[in-house]
């Protein structure tokens, strides 16, 4: 009895959906925290907001960061270098550990205080000064990871959003009324259409039996008659 009720609540059009966007947001979140825990960083994937490690990366690109370095390990060159150093994503020491501003540029140097942490110059591919960066030596804790895969453009889609947010929440809420409007209004329609022609089979079985009786009772007539010219004769 209750699995029969279960079936019927899984067969509505609502429940569907709502189980539908439970499993889709459901699996955008176990990809994140998967890839959080595997390159072991909080920010995994994240959108090059800026042209200054062109050629290299491009702003809109997408890249790919791994976290949990070993900065003793840590390669840091300059971009010229036989072995370039690291590219590498950290938060802007001017602004704390604010996560809207990472910064990513080249590891070109570094050295190791006597307490043991190590610090990295830093540098833009693009720029075309000789000198570091002005805010660096950057000290490992502020470090996110190191840049090991990019893809081209797709940083796009969260740039745009994050530039135009409200435009992006209203789009959000455009496409979820149209997943709406689909899975509910027009199945209803189809399911309509579909009870009236149901109506319409019976009156259409009741007319073929009515033609099969006319039919029969004209080939009875004609045998009636066929057998009284014989009877006749």
């Amino acid at each position: 009895m209750k699995s029969k009720k279960l079936s019927r609540i899984l067969k509505n059009d609502y429940i569907q959906t709502i189980v539908l966007t439970v499993i889709l947001f459901g699996g955008i979140f176990a990809f994140w925290f998967g890839l959080k825990f595997g390159l072991q960083t909080e920010f995994p994937l994240l959108a090059v907001a800026s042209g200054s490690m062109e050629p290299v990366l491009y702003r809109g690109d997408l890249i790919l960061v791994q976290g949990g370095l070993n900065f003793a390990e840590l390669n840091a060159a300059p971009k010229d270098a036989p072995t370039p150093g690291e590219v590498i994503v950290y938060y802007d020491p001017r602004y704390g550990k604010d996560l809207y501003h990472l910064i990513v540029h080249r590891a070109a140097e570094k050295f190791q205080h006597e307490n043991g942490t190590w610090y990295f110059y830093t540098k833009g591919d693009a720029s075309s000064g000789s000198s570091y960066d002005p805010w660096s030596p950057i000290r490992q804790d502020f470090i996110v990871g190191k840049v090991i895969g990019k893809v081209q453009w797709l940083g796009h889609i969260p740039l745009y959003m994050h530039e135009n947010r409200t435009l992006a929440a209203l789009i959000i809420i455009l496409l979820f009324a149209f997943l709406i409007i689909t899975d509910f209004i027009f199945p209803k329609k189809k399911k309509t259409k579909t009870a009236d022609e149901e109506e319409k089979l019976p009156n259409t079985a009741h007319t073929d039996d009515l033609l099969r009786a006319s039919s029969c009772s004209f080939l009875e007539s004609i045998r009636s008659c066929s057998e009284r010219d014989l009877s006749l004769s």
